[in-house]
């Protein structure tokens, strides 16, 4: 990453990774993910019914992906020391479904020990559920906010193959899919060692 890449992600907390997935791993991992899918009632820990949730983590192909080189690279830039995947899982907001008010993930220990990414699968936008999200926001004691307050509210778009990477701390949330049209992703979650 440049240093000017650098100082945007710290500022910003967070990266669009724009088609850092190769394309022609997006067929098996839309596999993975559809073979993948329980229903909620079968999860062991609690579950919204407006989403469809898919245990990714030991497929081969999701373990690459979370794996390349500038995804880690930015997960890095964020942490700022030896971290560790945590926690791989997918979701897809179902129709009429996904929506979440702002919220924070929260750090584990400490103001950026914690990162998350989103690896998309389909494309997204307003339409399908993406994630909209609040650029430096994630120092609350810098940056107060309330998360009722949508007006800094940046929409994410873009395609397969993007991931979106941030610190667990910027306010974010995922949009309503209005017209049901597919949004697969996987939700990766990194912790300072």
């Amino acid at each position: 990453m440049t240093s000017a890449t650098h100082a945007e992600v710290q500022r910003d907390g967070y990266a669009l990774l724009r088609g850092v997935i190769p394309t022609d791993w997006l067929d098996s991992l839309r596999a993975a993910f559809d073979r993948g899918v329980f229903p909620v009632e079968q999860w062991p820990v609690q579950r919204g019914h407006d989403w469809r949730h898919s245990l990714l983590d030991l497929d081969r192909g999701i373990q690459s992906m979370c794996r390349l080189p500038l995804l880690l690279a930015t997960v890095g830039e964020l942490i700022g020391e030896t971290f560790f995947l945590s926690q791989v899982e997918g979701r897809e907001p179902l129709e009429g479904g996904g929506y979440q008010g702002l919220h924070r993930d929260l750090s584990a220990q400490r103001p950026g020990d914690t990162v998350v990414a989103l690896a998309f699968f389909d494309d997204y936008g307003p339409d399908n559920g993406s994630t909209r999200l609040v650029p430096a926001s994630h120092r609350p004691a810098d940056a107060p906010f309330d998360a009722r307050d949508e007006e800094r509210a940046q929409q994410i778009t873009g395609s397969a193959g993007d991931i979106l990477v941030f610190d667990a701390d910027l306010l974010h949330a995922a949009c309503l899919n209005k017209t049901g049209t597919r949004r697969r992703s996987a939700l990766l979650t990194y912790f300072a060692a």
